[in-house]
């Protein structure tokens, strides 16, 4: 593949004007900090966190400084492909853009002619996507799904709203600067490095807060706690339950609190009555007076506590009670709208386009069949991955995938390769050749978000405001950005009325000044990179009644909901699977310079974070004969294996299971430095459990042995 898109000259973008700096938003993750780029010649020579931003506040983590290093990536993609030969064989042929799309819109009107637009299905993630949305639903397809909801925080969200009646946001809504005392179950800020999240974690340690640490694994920020508690793996509801059930015993919670703002305490009280220390001491490992202490901590700090929802909840299957138990220590807490628990959030009211018309009527998704999954609250990317396998409730035939390496996010990589093999078409928009571009029909070539405009970005959150992302340079090689592919295709498919503006500018100022915005607020916002908007008070009067959005109007300890889809109206602890002899439990997470799998490819970050490693328990390691250093295959229960990965042998894991970073072990030799860089986790969690609440995909079911290899090993 040519150099071009990274080596080519490049010119500065038009909004660079007389400045050598322009504020725009990151996308290195899916935080979108505010940050400034500054160019020289033409090449963008360093980014920083735009201090006018509330999210990067001046400040912005390794992975949005190396951005650079995606934007020069030279392995990235620089010209339009079509598939030639078998569907996953690799091999293409450079196309026109013009020819490029006229196959794409040939292929979705096919599908949708024959078996109507709904056999359509979109996948993607970033802000970017919002274009292939609309378009997608423009042609009449509700089967739209971002991949984060099933495989990441959709449990948690449905345990909140189930419990709360809301969701706690992205960013989360957690008021970690203030809080006296926290609690973190399995989420490792500072690994998993999401700018302000660090910065109001620091901020409370910095003030004093008192850190409970619940990881199988000695992460990070357990070694800024106070308590780490090293909790056997898939036993987090009988830890949670047992924490309440002490606070309660011991009267430690606000009883007129709860009494004017809950439902159904007493019977929640009764339920969680049997989770004493010593029944949760045997299930979870943690020493009864532990237990009691850490309750302790958190109650004596009240309502200026919380227990972090965390962010990727997916683990054994039932995480939606799992966060529900979550949600109800919190409201033991009192902390809902309490400086130091959770605040209230608020946004810009920011209006859709005035001409923009409505979507037309729809087929439901064929993520799920009736009934199923009722507490959903967004279309699941497993759903449909498996109603294109299964062709039920009806099939689909078409994928477009933006931004979305699905055979590395969807769990059982085996079934979305088969699902792909049923397709008639599959267009894939990308930066980099992911390994879902190897199996495209057609491939379209995406520039980076420092080259491109994407929609407005307001979202909920304690300061509210507007973000502008604009391109910083002119786009390198041929890529294009999404918003003109998603015009371009609109035009070929009839569907230009979704489009009514002519570049994201007219969007932009028509959206603005719908919502009440100024053309000089709009002038500012170009120039600033963002908008502040006045907010409304971010905590409630300990003293006033909250009207919660749920059935009763309370805060529910007992669901009805729950109960009348014949579920647990109140968490309920069962006894997870264990690993069998000499195998280890996989659990996964983040590295604080990566983004999944997004990034292992950028020279920059990888300076920092070569490879992943596996960690091991050191006697366990022993036993087998390990050490760090050696490398090792890690093969499942399904006799599935990953590549060659490092042994991390160390006293800061549990001895029943093992841990990697997520996103390494590539296998698309196009990219040249993550080919087969590191172990792929995906590749052996072949095993899951499909939450019934809600549709997330449990993965810490996963059981691996180590097999050492011999050529491997490293003095």
């Amino acid at each position: 593949m040519p150099d071009s898109a990274a080596t080519a000259a490049a010119k500065p973008s038009e909004n660079a004007g007389d400045s050598d700096s322009i504020a725009t938003v990151c996308e290195m993750c899916f935080w979108k900090c505010g940050i400034k780029a500054q160019l020289r010649d033409g090449r963008v020579q360093a980014l920083s966190g735009n201090p006018d931003h509330p999210l990067s506040r001046g400040r912005l983590c390794p992975r949005g400084v190396g951005g650079l290093g995606s934007l020069y990536d030279p392995d990235r993609l620089s010209q339009p492909m079509i598939r030639v030969g078998e569907r996953g064989g690799q091999k293409w042929r450079p196309a026109t853009w013009e020819e490029a799309l006229d196959r794409t819109a040939e292929g979705l009107r096919g599908v949708a002619a024959h078996y109507g637009p709904e056999a359509i299905a979109l996948f993607y993630h970033g802000a970017g996507g919002s274009f292939f949305k609309t378009l997608v639903k423009g042609l009449g397809s509700a089967n739209i799904a971002a991949p984060s909801y099933a495989q990441c925080r959709g449990p948690r969200d449905v345990g909140f709203e189930l419990t709360y009646g809301e969701s706690v946001g992205s960013p989360e809504v957690v008021d970690m600067a203030n809080a006296r005392a926290m609690a973190l179950i399995g989420t490792h800020l500072g690994e998993n490095m999401h700018n302000t999240a660090v910065q109001d974690f620091t901020d409370g340690l910095r003030r004093g807060m008192r850190l409970i640490v619940a990881d199988p694994r000695y992460s990070v920020a357990a070694g800024k706690a106070d308590y780490w508690l090293p909790v056997r793996p898939g036993t987090d509801i009988a830890l949670l339950l047992g924490w309440a059930n002490v606070i309660i015993q011991n009267d430690w919670y606000d009883r007129e609190y709860v009494a004017s703002n809950s439902v159904g305490f007493d019977q929640f009280a009764a339920e969680v009555a049997r989770y004493t220390p010593d029944a949760v001491y045997l299930e979870t490992g943690i020493k009864p007076q532990v237990l009691v202490d850490t309750a302790r901590e958190l109650a004596q700090a009240a309502p200026h506590a919380v227990i972090h929802p965390g962010r990727k909840t997916t683990w054994y299957g039932d995480d939606a009670q799992r966060s529900r138990a979550v949600a109800l220590v919190n409201a033991l807490l009192g902390n809902w709208g309490q400086p130091g628990g959770f605040y209230l959030s608020s946004s810009a009211g920011l209006k859709g386009h005035p001409q923009q018309p409505p979507a037309p009527a729809h087929r439901a998704p064929a993520d799920r069949e009736a009934g199923q999954f009722p507490f959903a609250g967004s279309t699941l990317a497993s759903g449909l991955r498996e109603a294109t396998l299964t062709g039920k409730p009806y099939p689909l035939k078409a994928w477009m995938v933006y931004s979305s390496n699905l055979p590395m996010v969807l769990p059982d990589p085996r079934r979305t390769r088969a699902a792909i093999q049923k397709l008639d078409f599959l267009v894939a928009i990308d930066i980099l050749p992911a390994e879902i571009t190897g199996w495209a029909d057609v491939v379209l070539p995406e520039c980076t978000y420092l080259e491109r405009h994407d929609d407005l970005i307001a979202p909920w959150y304690r300061e509210p405001y507007v973000a502008l992302r604009q391109p910083v340079i002119e786009p390198l090689g041929e890529s294009k950005p999404g918003w003109w592919m998603a015009k371009e295709l609109a035009r070929r498919l009839g569907l230009e009325s979704h489009f009514p503006w002519e570049h994201p500018t007219d969007l932009h100022q028509a959206r603005l000044l719908a919502s009440g915005f100024s053309l000089e607020q709009y002038q500012s916002l170009k120039q600033r990179g963002v908008l502040r908007v006045d907010a409304d008070p971010l905590y409630q009067p300990k003293d006033a009644l909250y009207q919660f959005a749920t059935p009763s109007g309370k805060i529910e300890f007992w669901s009805q909901q729950l109960a009348d889809q014949g579920f647990d109206p109140v968490p309920v602890y069962r006894r997870p699977e264990q690993p069998g002899p000499g195998q280890f439990r996989l659990l996964t997470g983040r590295a604080p310079v990566h983004t999944f799998g997004r990034t292992t490819n950028n020279a920059m970050l990888l300076e920092q974070f070569p490879e992943n490693e596996v960690w091991v328990n050191r006697r366990a390691a022993a036993d087998l004969g390990l050490r760090s250093g050696d490398r090792v295959m890690l093969r499942n229960q399904d006799d599935v294996t990953t590549g060659p990965v490092k042994v991390k042998a160390t006293e800061r894991i549990r001895a029943d299971c093992v841990y990697m970073v997520h996103g390494f072990g590539h296998q698309d030799r196009r990219l040249r430095r993550a080919y087969r860089n590191g172990g792929d986790d995906t590749a052996v969690t072949t095993r899951f459990k499909t939450d019934p609440l809600m549709g997330g995909t449990g993965m810490n079911l996963n059981f691996v042995s180590l097999e050492k290899q011999e050529s491997g090993n490293e003095a």
